[in-house]
């Protein structure tokens, strides 16, 4: 929590606190509007401090930042340049305004504090809380708006790769290059967010695997810009080439399947993540009662 007021002297101050601790600080000025815009630098500052500590041997974040950055945590290229991206952001303007986006940046921010302290590079670490606070997305397709996208997509190369994807579950980044080697029987090797793991593919997705040759190479950039233009085109509005996971998952669970097994279906790590991502859809499959 953060505050501009004024003392009686009419200089206005800057007062942080976190977790019990506060610390104040003169924004130097007297002027409310300029006091607002040295707020945002300082109030990292005094956040820094509080999590850290003041020793002046204590890597300032921006510095970790680079260190972390740096170092070889194993990420793929798009993982790096998301980090680095939030991490940036923050240095220049703090926490965003976006609750989502604030969420994620929360999330980066506290994995490169507790990095720099596993590593003795800071003296403490204090997680930011609110980095599980963020707007979960609940779009689903209907059964006219997938029926529109089968029919129509183009090229045919692409239409099979969103018809793969649906029958699926997989996310993009798991099914956008996959070689032949990594097809077994009734299944699909894949690298996922969690590492390696096997894709169950149902006879509709083995029919459209047989049709492919050559199986897909496809650039995440291709397969964003390319769906976002195909539904706009076809009027569907709102629409993600994720959300196909998501109505992958949601009409398996209509149709009976247990939350477990879609859990597997999905690769999630537990069923807990993938109750919290159904969880508000379900409600309203819930039929009619009264009290």
């Amino acid at each position: 929590m953060s505050s501009v007021y004024r003392k009686k002297s009419g200089t206005y101050y800057l007062s942080v606190s976190y977790q019990g601790q506060r610390l104040t600080k003169s924004l130097g000025t007297k002027n409310y509007k300029t006091a607002r815009s040295i707020k945002v630098d300082l109030e990292k500052e005094l956040l820094t401090q509080i999590i850290h500590g003041a020793n002046p041997e204590c890597l300032i974040f921006k510095d970790l930042m680079l260190r972390y950055l740096e170092f070889d945590h194993g990420w793929k290229d798009s993982t790096y340049k998301l980090n680095k991206r939030l991490l940036n952001g923050y240095i220049k303007t703090g926490f965003p305004q976006n609750k989502t986006t604030r969420a994620m940046t929360v999330r980066v921010v506290n994995s490169c504090n507790r990095w720099g302290f596993k590593n003795t590079l800071i003296p403490n670490y204090n997680p930011i809380p609110g980095g599980n606070n963020y707007n979960v997305r609940d779009r689903v397709f209907t059964v006219s708006e997938l029926k529109t996208l089968f029919d129509n997509v183009t090229p045919e190369h692409f239409n099979q790769f969103v018809q793969f994807a649906y029958y699926t579950g997989a996310r993009s980044g798991e099914i956008r290059s996959i070689s032949r080697d990594n097809v077994l029987e009734g299944s699909l090797v894949v690298r996922g967010k969690s590492g390696r793991r096997y894709v169950k593919l149902n006879s509709q997705a083995q029919a459209i695997l047989l049709e492919q040759m050559p199986l897909w190479s496809y650039k995440k950039d291709y397969v964003t810009h390319k769906f976002k233009k195909e539904v706009r085109m076809l009027g569907i509005k709102n629409a993600r080439f994720h959300d196909l996971r998501r109505t992958f998952g949601l009409n398996l669970i209509k149709q009976g399947m247990s939350i477990y097994k879609v859990s597997k279906l999905l690769g999630h790590k537990s069923v807990r993540t993938t109750e919290q991502h159904y969880a508000p859809l379900l409600t309203a499959e819930i039929e009619d009662f009264e009290l």
